[in-house]
């Protein structure tokens, strides 16, 4: 399993980003092992129309209404995780939605993040070391 962090579901959509095409591949080579994290749907949203513009915006909205990516809408104790981990890592100021993709990550046993975030998520020691993608290819 797969958690994905903001960052490589920007990079995914975006065809002029320099990590397109290994995210991509990785995303391709099997989709169905892929987690989004309910945080990072409003935060990929943002960007994707502020970054990319409508016509991706709306292929992304409709993508996700017709199933091609899973998201993990979480439970209540995962807010309770986030906020300790958040904590625990306050001098990286994390925000709710890395902590959130950490938090699931955790509690789902993920075998690797997807994220380009490595300032965040390379200092945090992360339960059940997850490999980060693509770094950790």
């Amino acid at each position: 399993m797969i958690v994905a962090d903001t960052s490589a579901i920007i990079a995914l959509l975006d065809a002029s980003s320099e990590h397109h095409r290994v995210v991509r591949d990785l995303y391709q080579g099997n989709p169905d092992a892929w987690r989004l994290p309910w945080a990072i749907l409003p935060e990929v949203d943002y960007l994707v129309a502020k970054l990319l513009g409508a016509k991706v915006r709306e292929a992304f909205l409709r993508d996700l209404a017709h199933g091609a990516f899973v998201v993990e809408w979480g439970r209540d104790d995962d807010l309770a995780a986030a906020r300790q981990i958040d904590h625990r890592y306050k001098s990286l100021q994390l925000g709710l939605v890395d902590a959130v993709v950490i938090a699931t990550a955790e509690r789902l046993k993920a075998d690797a993040i997807a994220t380009l975030d490595l300032q965040h998520f390379g200092a945090v020691s992360i339960k059940g070391a997850p490999r980060l993608l693509p770094r950790d290819r």
